[in-house]
């Protein structure tokens, strides 16, 4: 018998009023189920105080160590930081940092602690992580993101695999396989990531039509606006929303007969 599954899942919440609108739009109105935080945000505290209005979504921890600012102060993270306090652009040269430097790799392990701190300490139950740009395909970030997460009853990572996207994808399940072994729960399958920042509704349709086997998280970037302070140019993050709460794909929803929920509902069987 096969066992379809599916977690729809918005990132980066809280990093501005425009995500956190569409967020609770798209679950309210919409398909979503989850969403991921992301605690150093400059909307994370707006981002809080609607999920705590919003029971059924379940709320992860999106760790940010590229692209944005750590919860610690900068002089913490000297070696993961620029001049401006921001983590530095190029996720390659914080790849190697993290890699060879000892101090690189423990300012790493202190901020991504202060960021499931800061997820705590919002008083909402964790219900996965991930990280920007799945900067947690590092393994040692990887490593430090799990270890930490024990300490806070992490149920369930991310595992950013989607067919068609060549060594990532084998990578990443690579990865999974662990994390899965180490007693994790994650996803079996990614749709979305090809369709990052243009994930229609024709396009999210077409994909509920189409569901694999086993547990798939449907990725997606919804916001109320195309552009505001720290979106990626060219996003359609506004179709992005409207995809999610399209009557159309609503129906295809319902039609798949897929179950659906946050990744908590599906902690003890996500590898089924």
């Amino acid at each position: 018998m096969t066992i379809r599954r599916l977690v729809v899942t918005a990132d980066d919440f809280g990093a501005a009023l425009a995500v956190n609108e569409a967020v609770e739009r798209a679950h309210t109105q919409g398909i979503l189920t989850a969403a991921s935080l992301m605690v150093s945000g400059e909307a994370a505290q707006d981002a809080a105080a609607r999920a705590r209005r919003l029971p059924g979504l379940g709320v992860g921890l999106h760790v940010v160590l590229a692209d944005g600012r750590p919860v610690l102060p900068p002089e913490r993270v000297s070696a993961l930081v620029g001049p401006d306090g921001w983590f530095h652009e190029s996720m390659v040269r914080t790849a190697f940092a993290i890699a060879l430097s000892p101090v690189a790799r423990a300012q790493m392990r202190a901020e991504v602690a202060a960021q499931f701190a800061a997820f705590a300490a919002t008083g909402l139950a964790l219900d996965h992580v991930n990280a920007h740009k799945h900067f947690h395909l590092h393994p040692m970030i990887a490593a430090a993101i799990i270890e930490e997460g024990r300490r806070h009853g992490l149920p369930a990572i991310r595992m950013p695999a989607q067919a068609g996207t060549g060594m990532i994808e084998h990578w990443a399940r690579f990865l999974g396989a662990r994390w899965r072994k180490s007693g994790l729960a994650t996803n079996d399958n990614v749709t979305g990531l090809t369709q990052t920042g243009a994930f229609t509704a024709e396009r999210m349709a077409a994909a509920l039509a189409d569901l694999p086997e086993g547990l798939t998280e449907l990725y997606t970037h919804p916001a109320t606006q195309d552009a505001y302070p720290g979106s990626a140019p060219g996003y359609q993050y506004r179709a992005e929303l409207a995809a999610l709460t399209d009557p159309g794909v609503i129906a295809a929803l319902r039609a798949s007969g897929v179950e659906t929920g946050p990744f908590a509902r599906f902690s003890g069987r996500a590898a089924a």
